[in-house]
């Protein structure tokens, strides 16, 4: 889909949302709803008509343009050399981790030492790399979609269980918003799969909740990390304690 058919498909269904159709929209900005039918169809509408439309249907072009760049499709993982590269520069894992944040450059600035051409370097690598497209006045938007992983096994997850995993589990877990279980179960391998499965969905209302709170205050949000990992495996301590086979 092109970029215009699918900013006019996110326009259609916010005007939908909001109870406007083609004929009240005609009547709004003085065309006959033939003409606006057409417009539609045609796919031909510039930025000042656009934005006139939007208006006219109280719908906040803001909304229609982030929209469209959420449906956009977007990779899903990097590349393995681009996670070497990541890994390659301390600074520029922490400014990739931010980006998926949807951290600004004012917040980052004041939140780490680090200089405004730093960051400006950074973001223009992150660019390079893929993973953020650089916009005018060092904004940015995702090049990587909402269902966003590292690679199994890969660079930055390997960096994440050296480096990260003791850290992030040395903490009291007693936060508001903060809980840590460890539950054994012995299931068969569908029900295992089926658990999967349901972490995946996990992953994905973590991504929503993610999305719609952007629309909040920085001093509305915190930072919060979901670690989840569910596989085969027995505490060694409880492993020499087994019986041995019976011959």
């Amino acid at each position: 889909m092109s970029s215009p058919e699918l900013l006019l498909q996110v326009l259609r269904t916010q005007m939908r949302a909001a109870g406007v159709t083609y004929k009240m929209l005609a009547e709004r900005i003085a065309m006959s709803e033939s003409s606006v039918k057409r417009m539609f169809g045609q796919q031909d509408m510039s930025l000042s008509r656009l934005a006139q439309i939007c208006k006219a249907a109280g719908v906040p072009m803001e909304d229609v343009l982030r929209g469209a760049a959420d449906a956009t499709p977007q990779a899903d993982r990097l590349t393995l050399t681009q996670e070497k590269s990541l890994l390659a520069n301390p600074k520029l894992l922490l400014m990739a981790i931010s980006c998926l944040g949807h951290w600004t450059l004012e917040q980052v600035l004041e939140t780490y030492e680090l200089t405004e051409p730093e960051c400006i370097m950074l973001l223009a690598e992150l660019d390079r790399l893929g993973l953020i497209e650089l916009k005018p006045l060092n904004r940015y938007r995702l090049r990587v979609s909402n269902a966003f992983r590292w690679l199994p096994d890969g660079p930055v997850q390997q960096f994440f269980r050296d480096h990260v995993v003791d850290d992030y589990f040395g903490g009291s877990f007693d936060g508001a918003g903060e809980t840590l279980l460890c539950l054994p179960a012995r299931l068969s391998a569908p029900s295992a799969q089926e658990l999967v499965g349901r972490i995946q969905q996990l992953s994905g209302e973590l991504a929503r909740l993610h999305q719609g709170d952007r629309r909040l205050a920085p001093q509305e949000r915190d930072g919060f990390t979901l670690l989840i990992g569910f596989r085969s495996w027995e505490f060694a301590a409880f492993t020499a304690l087994r019986r041995s086979p019976t011959k």
